[in-house]
């Protein structure tokens, strides 16, 4: 069975709004990405189905596809994978490799899981990763965490109660001050 990752951009106080510009480099916008950028690129070369809600999606469809100078291998990569899409409303979702799952979340994403393939990634799609939690779908959650404390915005983890115990399985720190926690269920 695949393995359903959440990865997402997280404040030290929970915030996963990428409001207020907290979003980037911390401090120095000069600071050498490169240890960031070898961290997604693994994580890419992992996954080979992207999940998003239907907001997430048609923001990112409105901006990655018209990046020429990409010189990070996201826009290659999204315009590639297997997109799959949460909507009851999205009828044509405009991105090729993108299909809109219009069934019960528990339903498609146990189907997609029991799939062949490798992992399945979400990020972004707060109310979409909120309902994967709930539900108990998560198998690891991989959070790039940002020395920026905002005290308000939508948390991650916001009324999640039942959730299981999580052990921490990597903790890699960048440059920018930035760090990535693995965790997967105790």
């Amino acid at each position: 069975m695949r393995d359903l990752i959440v990865t997402e951009n997280i404040t030290l106080d929970g915030v996963i709004e990428a409001t207020e510009g907290w979003f980037g480099p911390a401090g120095d916008e000069n600071v050498d990405q490169s240890d960031v950028e070898a961290a997604v690129r693994k994580q890419r070369e992992a996954a080979d189905a992207f999940l998003v809600g239907r907001v997430t999606f048609e923001q990112m469809r409105g901006y990655w596809p018209q990046q020429t100078d990409d010189a990070t291998g996201i826009t290659e990569y999204l315009n590639s994978v297997s997109k799959y899409v949460v909507s009851r409303t999205m009828q044509d979702p405009g991105w090729e490799a993108t299909t809109v799952l219009r069934g019960e979340l528990l339903d498609e994403i146990q189907a997609l899981k029991s799939r062949p393939g490798r992992d399945i990634v979400t990020t972004g799609s707060i109310t979409l990763v909120g309902d994967l939690i709930a539900a108990g779908l998560v198998d690891e959650y991989r959070l790039f965490v940002y020395p920026v404390v905002l005290g308000h915005g939508r948390r991650l983890f916001t009324n999640a109660t039942g959730l299981p115990r999580l052990r921490l399985v990597e903790t890699l720190p960048f440059r920018s001050g930035t760090v990535l926690l693995r965790y997967r269920e105790a």
